[in-house]
């Protein structure tokens, strides 16, 4: 097929702003030197009502061939939901944590989602997860307060003070923590951001481009933009099935994009300069393959839970309808679990909980962590590796 160049989507272009830098930080000379004077921002074009670019017919073709793998997906897994939702929507959400370097183990990530001690970055994906889950609520509603919202779930309990507005001093991305002078990139100043959101949103609603180029450059918009002093990565990627949602191209289930995103994320960086040049064929490549390489590791995490369910159904001596037997589907969306969480899930008594996690533990589907007897934790492997290899794959770009 004959290749088209981009040459109609409109370049990031800079200002100069005067220096912010804190002359009462610490530093050497040197770098006090360097961070004094002018520096230059980016002023982000208005997009709302630019023309659809220009894209090869090959990345076309790839991108609807994408939205058509998204969507059978979320068809396949959507028919039995109940326990594929929680955990992929969990997977995406460690997977967009750790593009921003934020990694945490699948049982430090189920501790925090039960409350108990866990590292910092097992909390923040729980967060993340709740920014996920405002996205999908939000989705038909895509507007300035539901982006503040998102980002509002993502970081209220760590970092409150820096939500429910948008930001109201510079960022930059890479460079040092002490002025953007060195950065890789300067985002917009604060003064600029309400009237790029604005136009912004009104890009997300529009209803002329494909899905996944629209999903893609408007991405790529926030990103460039980066609203919020900390968390744009996050609540960018939460956008995304933000739009997926409102578009009907999921409907049921996560499917877990970062997971693609992650076995790349130079790429995808690099995809995000492109963008900024003009160019976005980079990142509509990017999120094609980052879709279908999700599609494939879902579909494989799937498997992976489906099977452990069925051997777990043949070991189990937890009678039908039992506590025991309905903790089976639980452990495969929540795979680290106490007495308090069971009774509650379940809505049994706590004796009853008690019960059926002893029968679980003897049946070899659950086993103790540590030795402490009063609020004891109790695991199930099988899932906990399901889990850490769907991270391996993630990472490693393997199918």
């Amino acid at each position: 097929m004959v290749e088209v160049r981009v040459s109609s989507w409109p370049e990031v272009r800079f200002e100069s702003r005067p220096g912010e830098s804190d002359d009462d930080a610490p530093a050497s000379r040197r770098a006090r030197l360097r961070s004094r004077g002018p520096y230059e921002a980016a002023v982000t074009p208005a997009i709302s009502a630019t023309a659809p670019p220009q894209l090869s017919a090959d990345l076309i073709v790839d991108a609807e061939d994408a939205v058509a793998e998204l969507s059978r997906f979320d068809a396949e897994v959507g028919a039995f939901a109940a326990p594929f939702a929680s955990i992929l929507l969990r997977s995406e959400s460690a997977s967009s944590s750790e593009i921003e370097n934020l990694t945490a183990m699948p049982r430090g990530i189920a501790l925090a989602a039960l409350g108990r001690r866990s590292g910092a970055n097992a909390r923040l994906v729980v967060a993340n997860v709740h920014a996920m889950e405002a996205a999908l609520t939000l989705a038909d509603d895509l507007d300035e307060a539901a982006v503040i919202g998102m980002h509002a779930a993502l970081l209220i309990e760590d970092q409150p003070h820096l939500t429910g507005s948008w930001r109201d001093q510079q960022v930059w991305i890479g460079g040092t923590g002490r002025s953007p002078h060195t950065a890789d990139f300067v985002p917009p100043h604060a003064d600029r951001v309400p009237a790029a959101m604005t136009d912004l949103v009104a890009f997300a609603g529009r209803t002329d481009l494909p899905a996944l180029v629209h999903v893609a450059l408007t991405h790529a918009q926030f990103e460039t933009i980066h609203p919020f002093p900390d968390g744009n990565g996050r609540t960018g990627r939460a956008i995304v099935h933000s739009m997926l949602r409102r578009l009907r191209i999921t409907r049921q289930v996560t499917v877990p994009v970062s997971a693609g995103l992650l076995r790349d994320t130079a790429g995808y960086f690099a995809a995000l300069g492109a963008y900024r040049r003009g160019d976005v064929e980079p990142i509509v490549r990017a999120f094609v393959d980052a879709t279908m390489s999700a599609v494939v590791n879902g579909r494989a995490l799937v498997s992976d839970l489906t099977t452990i369910r069925l051997d777990w159904d043949d070991v189990t001596s937890a009678r039908q309808g039992s506590v025991g037997r309905r903790m089976l589907g639980l452990l495969q969306r929540q795979p680290v679990v106490d007495v308090p969480s069971v009774a509650r899930e379940l809505g049994v008594a706590t004796n009853n909980a008690r019960a059926g996690i002893e029968r679980l533990v003897g049946d070899g589907i659950l086993q103790p962590i540590g030795d402490a007897r009063r609020g004891r934790l109790y695991e199930a492997p099988d899932v906990l590796v399901a889990l850490d290899a769907f991270a391996v794959r993630a990472k490693r770009g393997l199918p």
